[in-house]
């Protein structure tokens, strides 16, 4: 381009006449042609309508783009005829009026109209606007924004967006988002996430959890409503859903399956890793209602003849897969329950200290069919953070957490206050 480019809204160029060297009419501005750029998306082509019919003239073409006039370079004679293709992104058509994620503020927006700007060298996407302001200047009611403003003596918000906190909802324009936006998605909590996916098209729901890797995905799978929740898996790909369900924790594996119809959790339970798939099976054998059901069965377990130090770096070796490590549980030779350490004493007694030495030896336990309310009373009397289920043997089954246990008794409204 010859003329510095300022930034400039798309509402303004569209529409506009393009022109030769001469200044004759070429057409009118129908759309713009993105592809990834190096810092933001860039415009690869215009398209143009020319006499009842569009024609693709590429950006290094232009010597002047602004809201008033586009031109062309003098070498650029001939254009060839816009011709749609598979996987084309054009700004109009899949960006503007769409719903996007706004990572930063953690919630799903509109596209009002996107700001566009030079950004080495390229005519870029730079931002977008959500606001009303933006809505107002798209319809040309610019004039009517500022009367109201000026009656309310206050300036109408602008609220926009930069390209780099955008998440697209739609499968193909996944492709110009920006890393930035993909850690943070990433980054985002659970609870948000969740929130995002039950306000958007079930179609987006898809393009949104491929965006993301399989342990973010179940994590906000997890926080769904159950009929929510059933209906994505359903709908997934199996093999992507059966990756999924392998990155969650067994309890909540189990939680989503238990929803299913009993044909599609044995297909995704088929597709899983045989280990995987088998703790998740112990877990469905048990009524959904009961300490059983409401279990974790990966937990920290040491035999008695370890040592503090020995304990502390199995929690070490461990812990990245297991949810709760805030107690190891001590067996005896023949895998027995005898007592139960918590991660704090492990962290301030000598290594050579034995852990039957620091270990509480009377623990308290429920059997697997013990009802909520009664895991519930031992949590809160004894002040636990969570509290292990026994099989007759005095095995250990699993665990229930806190978490595990206030979730049948939180309204859902308050649960997600809770997660937030």
């Amino acid at each position: 381009m010859t003329e510095e480019l300022n930034e400039v809204n798309l509402s303004r160029v569209l529409g506009k006449t393009v022109i030769d060297e001469k200044g004759r009419q070429i057409g009118t501005l129908d759309d713009l042609v993105m592809i990834p750029g190096e810092g933001f998306p860039q415009v690869s082509h215009l398209i143009v309508r020319s006499r009842k019919r569009l024609i693709v003239i590429p950006w290094l073409a232009i010597t002047l783009f602004n809201r008033f006039v586009i031109s062309v370079e003098p070498t650029a004679t001939e254009f060839p005829r816009h011709e749609e293709s598979e996987g084309e992104i054009l700004l109009k058509r899949d960006i503007l009026d769409k719903q996007i994620v706004d990572v930063d503020g953690a919630k799903v927006v509109r596209v009002n109209d996107i700001k566009l700007g030079k950004y080495k060298e390229f005519l870029c996407i730079l931002s977008v606007d959500i606001g009303l302001a933006g809505l107002l200047r798209r319809l040309g009611y610019d004039g009517v924004g500022k009367k109201i403003a000026a009656l309310l003596k206050k300036e109408i918000p602008r609220q926009e967006i930069s390209w780099e906190y955008v998440q697209p909802l739609e499968m193909n324009l996944s492709r110009l988002t920006l890393t930035m936006a993909h850690d943070q998605l990433a980054e985002m909590h659970p609870a948000d996430l969740a929130t995002i996916i039950s306000t958007i098209s079930h179609q987006q729901i898809q393009a949104m959890l491929t965006s993301l890797d399989t342990e973010t995905a179940g994590e906000a799978i997890h926080e769904l409503e159950p009929e929510l929740r059933s209906r994505v898996i359903s709908e997934m790909d199996s093999e992507l859903a059966s990756d999924i369900l392998e990155e969650m924790e067994p309890d909540e594996a189990a939680d989503v399956l238990g929803d299913l119809s009993q044909e599609k959790a044995q297909e995704l339970l088929g597709l899983m890793d045989a280990e995987d798939a088998g703790d998740i099976k112990e877990l469905l054998e048990h009524e959904e209602d009961s300490a059983g059901g409401l279990m974790n069965n990966w937990f920290l377990t040491v035999p008695q003849t370890f040592t503090a130090g020995q304990a502390f770096e199995e929690v070490r070796n461990n812990a990245h897969e297991i949810e709760m490590v805030y107690y190891v549980y001590v067996l005896d030779d023949t895998e027995r329950l005898v007592g139960v350490v918590s991660l704090r004493e492990l962290l301030i007694t000598p290594p050579e200290t034995s852990v039957t030495e620091i270990m509480v030896d009377y623990v308290k336990s429920v059997t697997a069919d013990a009802e909520p309310e009664e895991v519930l009373e031992i949590i809160a009397k004894y002040n636990l953070i969570a509290v292990p289920v026994l099989d007759e043997e005095e095995k250990v089954l699993g665990i229930v957490t806190v978490d595990d246990i206030l979730e049948p008794f939180l309204p859902y409204a308050l649960k997600r206050k809770r997660h937030g």
